[in-house]
């Protein structure tokens, strides 16, 4: 049987960019396949009662010192964007339509998202903004907000956000090596150990 990682995120979460930015190569060492779930991550909360930790100012400020911790140790940039949190409905709807309709460009649609908005600071919270990133991506912005509108895709996201949170995830991300999660990207380390 082949090794897998479940990879459930939300384009929005600061940490789980920085676990994209680490699993990629950490599947390759291990031989593992890695499976990205997009997930609402809104929904995710709204259905277990947790909240971002933005949302309590003295763990936020926790929060994002020790996530710059680890940007430095991963020797990536993470700059937070203007209006965080930020509503990720329309972006994960567009990762789930990609998902669906061109899986070939799925990694340059999270790659182009991840980095506009964790790198470049780029305010993805205005759809014209959004449609400049995926201009640049090679992304057709009109059949993309035609894909977000769509029944189907909108189907999709809520059964996955629905089945993320009965498998006992309650923020992203939530990693899956067979029946054993791993939440936050500082659990690298324990999914490497799984792996092994």
């Amino acid at each position: 049987m082949s090794k897998t990682v479940e990879y459930f995120f939300d384009l929005g979460s600061p940490a789980s960019y920085l676990a994209w930015t680490q699993l990629p190569s950490l599947c390759a060492r291990h031989g593992a396949q890695l499976v990205y779930r997009p997930m609402l991550l809104g929904g995710v909360f709204q259905a277990t009662g947790n909240a971002s930790p933005a949302m309590v100012p003295a763990k936020a400020r926790h929060v994002f010192v020790d996530m710059q911790r680890f940007a430095q140790r991963y020797g990536v940039t993470l700059a937070f964007p203007p209006g965080f949190p930020i509503n990720t409905l329309n972006l994960m709807r567009g990762a789930v339509a990609v998902q669906l309709h061109q899986p070939q460009r799925f990694e340059a649609y999270v790659t182009a998202m991840f980095q506009a908005l964790w790198v470049q600071q780029r305010n993805l919270a205005d759809p014209a903004i959004v449609a400049a990133v995926l201009q640049e991506a090679g992304f057709d912005a009109e059949q993309f907000l035609a894909w977000t509108a769509d029944a189907e895709v909108k189907t999709a996201l809520k059964e996955a956000t629905e089945e993320a949170v009965r498998r006992g995830v309650f923020g992203a991300p939530s990693c899956f090596v067979g029946e054993q999660m791993f939440f936050g990207q500082d659990r690298l380390d324990f999914i490497a150990e799984a792996l092994a």
